[in-house]
């Protein structure tokens, strides 16, 4: 999340598989509610977005992508935890380089020491149906 009156610089990579899209599982304790989103990270300075991409993907579940495509950018106005939060986020579609991610129903992963999160495989009829939630909406544009 960033700092209060901040805008934070991100990249995300969809990445899906048929019918089903590779996701990271989110809590706000705030509204009490589960959403999903894609996988990826800020943008450090000096950084290209593709870069910062390939680097994410490595720190979190060390996993290498291919047939990286850029799809768009996308300015996120949200509410996270009670604190309202600004995102440029640069969407990129994406392979796993190795096959043994499309073979996993889940994983946990660590951002820091005390942040573990758990991503995971889900179809997209669940996510357009609305019985989970897929953030930023405007996600379903590139499914």
């Amino acid at each position: 999340m960033n700092k209060a009156g901040e805008i934070r610089v991100i990249t995300l990579g969809l990445i899906r598989d048929g019918e089903r899209i590779f996701v990271s599982e989110g809590y706000d304790p705030v509204k009490q509610e589960t959403f999903y989103r894609a996988l990826g990270g800020g943008v450090e300075f000096g950084e290209t977005s593709r870069d910062a991409l390939q680097r994410e993907f490595q720190e979190e579940i060390q996993a290498d992508l291919t047939n990286i495509k850029y799809l768009g950018c996308i300015e996120n106005l949200f509410i996270f935890n009670g604190r309202q939060g600004h995102e440029i986020i640069q969407l990129y579609e994406c392979d796993f380089a190795d096959s043994k991610f499309y073979q996993l129903e889940s994983l946990v992963f660590s951002e820091s020491p005390n942040h573990k999160h758990r991503a995971l495989w889900i179809d997209i009829s669940r996510l357009q149906s609305g019985e989970l939630r897929l953030v930023p909406e405007v996600f379903f544009e590139y499914l």
